[in-house]
């Protein structure tokens, strides 16, 4: 804390360490509100969410059974598109946090949900859940900033190869699924480690290829066989609803770590973090969407990305209605609660991708490179002060 206290433009140089750990106190009164509160609407909730994707999805697949017919193409892409946003994002995502553990629904229960992905759901929980929720915008840690190919703040060290990460994010964006499995999967860094030989590691890929079959023979051969002549139409769509559901993904996980005022962290910002600096991290590492309740659910409620890393395993529902107490909080510690809308913080998230891929203009202080690693979930346990120090 005291690094950062100390710099003249730190967002906290005006905290003390007790100011800290009261607003860790009283986000921990939020937290314990809407825990003692949660029940059978909550439930009713997601369990409404869940009819209304699957009778979406098998609404659009039946009607691409005709989509050699361009209006029957149109709606049955365009309602498949939405189906498969809800099922990751407001479905998948949030039932493989154990937002609805508590409900002890077998058929929404983070171990036993397999979703709509390439990417195994073992295997992203543990990248997503367990790594980049404990070490949020620490750079070298998360290897959701940047997903590991890209430099995302001015002290990583630049490269030549950095010229091409506009290029590398719109592919990512693209075959984004695909990016994620990767990205579970540490590839780069295992190849480039020569663990392709490891039995771990080589069980890890077998299982994502057995996963990226099943999504293959389901979009791809199954579902255009049964649409007989509209073989290839229905093919057609299924990969446009894809593709679609991965731009929409990539747009809003950036929007919510990488904008114009999210703040990143080095290393050693984490040593021997407290609950209450932990917390602090979330607050200055995410970033918010403003926008329409139809768009909070399409995002997964990711919208409130502060609420959501600040408060991982509640349920997203309730992420709206614990906004406003929030803000409040930002307000009276004086700190800047990031939000903007939908074209504003993809606009920004953009930019900052564009410009870091040029060099800077002079030499940064310091010189990290964009080396992912990683660790868990529940916030680490404090053992002494930690130093939040900006990345």
């Amino acid at each position: 804390m005291t690094a950062i206290q100390n710099q003249p433009q730190s967002p906290i140089a005006h905290l003390t360490p007790a100011d800290v750990e009261q607003l860790g106190r009283e986000l921990d009164a939020i937290r314990e509100q809407v825990i003692a509160d949660r029940g059978e609407r909550d439930a009713a909730y997601i369990r409404k969410v869940v009819v209304t994707q699957r009778r979406l999805e098998l609404g659009s697949r039946a009607v691409l059974l005709f989509s050699l017919f361009p209006p029957a193409w149109v709606v049955g892409t365009a309602g498949l598109a939405v189906a498969k946003i809800l099922e990751n994002m407001e479905i998948g995502h949030n039932v493989m946090h154990g937002q609805w553990d508590w409900m002890r629904d077998p058929k929404l229960h983070s171990t036993t949900w397999e979703w709509d992905n390439v990417s195994p759901a073992a295997q992203w929980k543990h990248s997503h859940n367990e790594l980049h929720h404990t070490y949020t915008n620490v750079i070298g840690k998360d290897n959701d900033l940047g997903y590991g190919i890209m430099r995302v703040d001015e002290d990583q060290r630049w490269h030549p190869m950095h010229l091409g990460q506009p290029l590398w994010n719109f592919l990512n964006a693209c075959f984004f699924e695909y990016g994620i499995a990767a990205y579970d999967l540490e590839l780069g860094r295992n190849l480039r480690k020569g663990r392709h030989r490891d039995p771990k590691f080589r069980a890890r890929v077998r299982a994502v290829g057995r996963k990226i079959r099943r999504q293959v023979l389901k979009d791809y051969v199954l579902h255009p066989l049964l649409s007989g002549p509209s073989f290839l139409s229905t093919m057609a769509a299924t990969f446009t609803a894809n593709l679609i559901r991965n731009l929409w993904t990539h747009s809003v996980i950036m929007c919510g770590h990488f904008p114009s005022g999210v703040q990143t962290f080095t290393r050693r910002s984490i040593t021997g973090e407290t609950r209450g600096e932990w917390y602090l991290r979330q607050m200055l590492g995410s970033a918010n969407i403003s926008g329409s309740r139809a768009m909070h659910i399409m995002t997964g409620n990711l919208s409130f990305q502060i609420e959501h890393h600040l408060f991982p395993d509640l349920p997203s529902n309730r992420y709206q209605e614990i906004a406003p107490q929030v803000r409040a909080l930002f307000d009276r510690y004086g700190l800047t609660y990031t939000t903007g809308n939908l074209p504003k913080q993809v606009g920004s998230a953009w930019w900052k991708i564009i410009r870091l891929s040029l060099p800077n203009r002079s030499t940064p202080a310091v010189e990290q490179t964009p080396v992912p690693t990683p660790a868990v979930e529940q916030t680490p346990a404090p053992t002494a002060t930690a130093v939040l120090t900006p990345g």
